[in-house]
Order: C-alpha cells, then structure tokens, then sequence
C-alpha cells in the first residue's frame, strides 16, 4: 500500500515536471520566509523569559499627569528600591537597581572603553545570566569587586581565567574580578560588559536619596504566591507619602510591570502600557502567515488547474472500489511529500540567507538543531503546511463522477466566480496590499528625512568628557581652535541628538500651581552654544560666561518653551527651577533633538551652573574632516593620554533615529517582493495551463484570422481582471492599516491617491509580465500542430 503510494506519488511528480517545479519553488520560498518571521517573532516573544524567577520579577515604574497627559515611565529615584525593600517585608524578596555607567579599563598597556551597570548585590541572584567562574551570591559583597563578561574577559585578558585578576577604573581605582558572566544571550533588553557594586556608586559620590531624581531602573522580585495587583495598590502612592512633608511634594504614583512583559509593551498611552514592539509582531505575524498562504494557495491552484489531466484517474480507481476517503488520503499524502521536498529546500534557503536577514533585523538568530523541539515544529509544520496546500485539491478532484469523467463529459467550471478565482484575488489583494503599504512606509521615512533639523549636522562632532578632559576643557577648546581642527567649540549636558535630563516644577512671572507640572528638556553650555550646533538664535544672545560672568545661571529657551510659559517678552525673565534662579538671555528656534517623527517639546539650555558630559566641536570646511580629526586627535591626545580619542558625527547618529523605520520598511519590501514573486509564480502556472488547454481554440482563431495581438489580448484579459478585482479590495484595506501606522507619529504624511494608482499600476504590469510570455508564445505557435488531430 504505502509502496503503491510513493510510486503512484513520484509518478505524477515527475509526469509534470514543470508544475512539480513550480509548486515546490513556491512552496519552498513561502516556507523559508514564514520560518524566517517565526525566528524572528519566537526572539521577540522570549525576551527575558528565561529567568528562572522571571515569574516574580517586575520592573517599577512612576506613573503622573504632564503638559494635560498622564504619562508612564521606568525610571525610578535611587532611594525608591531599598526603602522598597525595607517598608514590604512580607511581599518583597529582594529589590535590584541598574545605574548604567562607562569607564576607562586598564589593564597593562590595554586601554578600553566599556559600559555596564552599577547594581546592588542580588543581581545575579535574581537574574539568570549565569557565571562562568565565581559565585553569584558573593560577586558584587565587596565595594572593589567586579564581575565581568566572557566577551569582556577575552578582551582584556585574553584566554587567561579572568578570576582574581586586577583591573583600573578610570586611572582611579583598581577592582578585582570576582566573576565572569556567560556571554549574554540575544533576547535580553540587558546590555552589560561588566557589573560594578552599588556600594562604589556612593563612594564616588554619585548615589542620592532625592525622590525627585529619576535616574535609575528598580526591578522587584515578590516572594511566592505576592499578588501583582495587591501589591500594586500598597506601592501605589510610596513617593507620594516619602515627599508629602518637603518643600517638593509629588503626585507621581507608582505600578509595577511584568520584567517578561517590557520588551513588548513599552509604549505609553494615558498612563498604562499598551502597545510597542508588540505591534510589530502582530504586524509580521500576519505577513508570516499570508505568505505561507499564498504559497499553499499556488498548489490549491495549480492542483486543481490540472484536475482534468487526473479526471480518468480518479474515475477508474472509483469504478474499481475506491473509496473517497482512500483517494482524499491520497491526494493530501501527496501534498505532504511535496511539502516535505519544499521544506527540505526552504531550510537550506532560511540557513543561507540567515546571515543577511541577521544584519537586516539586527539579531544574531539561529535554528538550533540539536533541539528535539524544532524538529517537533518542523514535522508539525510540514505536516500543517502540506494538509491545508493540499486539502482543497483533495476533496476537489475525489469528489469528480466516474460516470461523467469515463463519458468524457466532465467539464471544467466557467463560472463566473469559482474558488480557483477567489484564491488568485486573495494572493494577489495581500500582495498589492504590501506594496502600497510599502510605499507609504518609505514616503514617510523620507517626509522624516527632509524634515529640517534646526541645527547644522555638517562637520559637527562630539565627544564625551572623560578623564581629564573637563579638568582641562579651556586647554582643549583652546588648542583645537589654534590649530585650525575646529572653528567653535561647546560643551553640553548631553549630544545635540538626545536627552540626557529633564525637569519640572519650575515657574516664573505669571505661571500657575498647575505650569509646574510642564516638563523641561535640559541641555546645557558654557558657551557659543548658537555658532557650534548651528542653531537659530530669535531673540537675544547666547550663553557666553567668558564675556558675562553671570552667564553661569543663563537660560536659552526654544520656541515651544517660550510657547507653553506664554512669555510675551521672555528676554530677562527669571525662571526658578532645581533651586536657582535662571535669567533668559535668548530664544532659539525648535531644533529637533529626539524623534524626528515627533513634535519638539519645550527645551532649556542652562548656563554651567549644570553639569556636562559632552563635548562638541565644528570641524573646519577648510580641511579635511580626516585632517580635522588628526588634529583633534592629538590634541585630546595630550591632555588626557590615558583615553583613546572617542568622537561622533552628529549627522551619523541623527540618520540612527530612522533605523526602526528604515528596517519595517525593508522587510515590508523584501516580504512584499516575496509575495509578488511566489503569487507570479502561480499565475505563470495557470497561464500555462490555459494556454496547453486553449491550444484548438487559438488554432481555430488564428485560421479565422485572428492577429497575435487578439490573441495576447484574449487570454491575458480573464488575469488581469482578476488582478484589477484585487487592486478594489487590496486598496481600503492598506488605507486603513496604513492610516492607523501614521496616527503613532505627530509629524506623518498624508496618504496620497498617487500611491494608489503607483501600487495598481505596478501590479497591472507584473501580470502582464508574468503573462505575456505564455499568451505570446500560444499566439504564435502554427495552428496546423494544434489542428492536425481533427
């Protein structure tokens, strides 16, 4: 039986080579792309769900009301976590801060730059990143201890055990490896080469018990059995009690959030975490699926396109006692072993593109397999993939009448609407529906692109103030502009291109009890802010304390701060805010320094009364910029040698902020191309078919004096309305998904009928294409071969 099986199975395959071809390309191709997605979305989906106690652990997050919205974030007070731990005894297992840090590590003649976290001592405890070497209870006991990670290991020691080794901080302080962390695996939000103790945080000054400074992350692990919303309702107004008798009473609440659950949901909306990458799953998801439908749907097609071939076959072994089941049993059998060959394929396809897709989505997946599972999903997605390509074919061609087949009257529908029909508009809606989606994707990042910044990016460069490069600033700035490597230099409390801090609580003449709840973006200088960043100065003049001493309590605002403090006359204001006294000296236009997809908040430039961690400098036009950056180089070089020269191109790290976007649009391109390809395949079969199928008419036709062209056009028109019927379903469907997509951006396009009509052309040319060749190649031929039979 199952001899006869295989034999009558590879019979048919090899009997039509072609469409055995094209089905298993087909096939092969969907199924590599919907493995590729499930790699993907499996990734997205298991971050940080491999902590053993991930059950238990939340992150803490503030939740308050700003400029008329409620907002959620996940930055907490330092003090939040131990007074945490020490007021919930009952419910709190342990609570563990992250405070990311950057040092210079020094061991010999190696100099390396690293970032990691300073953490209290249950990290590894309450975590799953496993050592290597070390014991993750004792680790981080000691304020000199440091655990480090094997990548970081090798770097610094090379193949040596890392353990007990000595390593310097910052030319300052020397550490002991007490542990090495197993390499971090790729679904975790954690990003760390090293791990430093809380307790070195305070040394160095950098620990505070402000509960109005939200500056670090507080991750809680509940005892067994703790409930998530009971304990929510006694931490719910923590801050709100610890501030209630200070000068700075706060209204922010506090809830907490699954650990499992951040990577997903991280997108704000009226306080609550609703959305985020979780979106972007669904999104792929769908696209998964549909892709490995279209390509089921080719076999659906194509099986059922050739059901006249296998009408007599059916017939017979009917009139000889078998039954449907048997003949169902058959067919899906058939389609299993198809699928089973597609599979094959499509994993040799999936491992020799995975690199690429690796660098597209920025992961580093992989099949794994040693792993019983993937061969578990394997199995069970070949055997899912073949039943429903095959099962319309199935229960289609054992349903035929031996009666009207042995008779030959068995005839083909030519209905108007047939499932054939509906399954070819259903591949190609999705497909034109990728495309105009596509469209719309790359229009919106490039209305981003050319959206004007504010600021000049040429030539701007910034470096961080490590070292001793703020002890000596003046000699820096003033050797980089003798030497000709810069034209202005600034320092600032963050890159032109972020936010490091921001605030609120401020006022100033004529605000209100409820404009302190207005939240300031702060950045910072010292001076020539305006000619170095290449921002527009409106009113006033610049910070500059060499010429205004006072100028260390000065205050640039932009245009939206000028706007929300409803400020008629804002030069000379006296704005209060973090305890001092702030005189406005100028107004600068809006200058985008976060998403470019959104509209600028309210930002202040405070006078050096702040603190600084950036330096920017503006090359000089007149050289180089590798000249430039020679010069620079050594300058940074002389006054602090113990620190590779680290710099920036603020036109690079602004082109960052469309990575996200610039990615949703490639693979939506690259999957829409995808579905283009496997669904032109199926057409190129069906036209294939018709054309074997219409070879007497053409005959009759072209004897008739029919021209090529009458011809073409004849048997190209029934697809091409099909195409066009997908093209009115396709088009609201994009616009409404493409409309929900823009309404995440305050600063989004408008979708354009232009994009409507690209997309349909487009799809209307690919069916030609993809038909034409058949078509022509029918119209051609001598009517005498088709003829000769009659």
């Amino acid at each position: 039986m199952i001899k006869n099986f295989f034999k009558i199975a590879f019979r048919n395959l090899f009997r039509n080579k072609g469409f055995s071809a094209i089905n298993i390309l087909g096939l092969a191709i969907g199924m590599a792309s919907a493995i590729l997605i499930l790699l993907w979305i499996q990734n997205e989906l298991s971050y940080d769900k491999f902590h053993e106690k991930t059950d238990r652990i939340y992150v803490a997050n503030n939740r308050d009301k700003f400029n008329g919205e409620l907002w959620a974030w996940n930055t907490t007070p330092k003090i939040l976590g131990p007074t945490i731990k020490l007021e919930y005894p009952a419910d709190v297992e342990d609570v563990v801060r992250i405070n990311t840090s950057g040092f210079l590590f020094t061991v010999g003649d190696k100099h390396l730059n690293a970032e990691g976290y300073f953490t209290d001592p249950g990290f590894l405890a309450t975590f799953s990143f496993p050592l290597v070497h070390g014991n993750a209870k004792t680790a981080l006991s000691k304020i000199d201890d440091i655990v480090i990670t094997q990548k970081f290991a090798n770097k610094l020691f090379g193949t040596d055990d890392a353990v007990g080794k000595v390593v310097r901080l910052d030319s300052t302080d020397n550490f002991t490896v007490t542990g090495v962390v197993k390499d971090l695996p790729n679904n975790t939000s954690f990003d760390f080469e090293y791990l430093l103790p809380w307790s070195y945080m305070k040394k160095i000054g950098w620990d505070d018990e402000y509960w109005g400074n939200n500056s670090v992350k507080t991750y809680i692990l509940l005892k067994p059995g703790v409930s998530q919303t009971a304990f929510d309702a006694k931490l719910k107004n923590i801050t709100i009690n610890h501030t209630a008798n200070t000068e700075d009473k706060s209204t922010t609440q506090v809830f907490t959030q699954k650990l499992s659950d951040r990577w997903l949901y991280s997108k704000s909306e009226n306080g609550n975490y609703v959305g985020g990458r979780i979106e972007m799953v669904k999104l792929f998801g769908v696209i998964a699926a549909f892709i490995l439908l279209i390509a089921c749907i080719n076999f659906m097609n194509l099986s059922t396109a050739r059901s006249e071939k296998r009408a007599k076959e059916v017939g017979i072994r009917k009139v000889v006692g078998a039954q449907k089941g048997g003949l169902v049993s058959q067919f899906i059998g058939e389609s299993i072993l198809i699928a089973l060959i597609a599979g094959i394929i499509a994993v040799l396809i999936v491992q020799i593109s995975l690199p690429a897709f690796n660098n597209l989505v920025g992961k580093e997946l992989y099949i794994d397999y040693s792993s019983p599972l993937f061969w578990l999903f394997f199995i069970g997605f070949i055997l899912f993939t073949g039943f429903i390509a095959g099962s319309y074919p199935a229960f289609y061609l054992s349903s035929y009448k031996p009666v009207k087949v042995l008779k030959g009257t068995f005839k083909a529908s030519h209905a108007l609407v047939t499932p054939r029909k509906v399954l070819v508009v259903l591949q190609f809606t999705f497909a034109i529906a990728l495309i105009i989606c596509t469209i719309i994707v790359e229009h919106q990042i490039r209305y981003a692109q050319n959206r004007d910044a504010g600021y000049v990016r040429d030539k701007l460069v910034y470096s961080p103030m490590q070292g001793n490069v703020e002890k000596h600033y003046d000699l820096i700035k003033n050797e980089l502009l003798s030497s000709g490597a810069a034209l202005s230099v600034t320092k600032s409390q963050c890159p032109i291109t972020q936010r490091y801090s921001d605030g609120w609580g401020w006022s100033w003449p004529g605000s209100t009890e409820g404009d302190k709840k207005t939240d300031f973006v702060r950045m910072a200088s010292d001076a020539n802010f305006v000619k170095t960043m290449g921002v527009q100065l409106l009113q006033g003049r610049d910070i500059d304390i060499y010429n205004y001493p006072s100028d260390s309590t000065a205050l640039l605002l932009n245009e939206s701060a000028v706007k929300v403090m409803r400020l008629k006359d804002p030069i000379g204001q006296i704005v209060k805010a973090d305890g001092e006294d702030w005189h406005v000296v100028g107004v600068l236009k809006d200058f985008i320094y976060e998403s470019p997809y959104e509209k600028v908040q309210q930002l202040a430039v405070q006078g050096p009364k702040s603190w600084f961690t950036t330096i920017h400098y503006k090359l000089n036009p007149a050289r180089s910029t590798a000249e430039d950056l020679k010069l620079a180089e050594q300058v940074f070089k002389k006054y602090n040698p113990q620190y590779p020269f680290d710099y920036k191109f603020a036109d690079e790290t602004y082109a960052m902020k469309f990575k996200e976007e610039q990615r949703t649009g490639t693979l939506a391109a690259l999957f829409a191309g995808l579905t283009i390809f496997i669904s032109c395949l199926g057409l190129f079969g069906l036209a294939t078919y018709m054309a074997e199928n219409r070879i007497k008419e053409i005959g009759v036709r072209k004897v008739l004096g029919a021209s090529v062209a009458n011809i073409t056009t004849l048997l190209s028109t029934d697809f091409l309305k099909l195409v066009i019927v997908s093209f009115i379903i396709a088009s609201p469907l994009a616009w409404y998904a493409m409309y929900k997509w823009l309404q995440n951006y305050s600063y989004h396009i408008d979708i354009e009928w232009w994009v409507f009509a690209a997309a349909g052309l487009l799809s209307v040319i690919i069916a030609i294409v993809t038909v034409s060749y058949q078509s022509i190649k029918a119209a051609i031929a001598n009517p005498t071969k088709s003829l000769r039979s009659e």
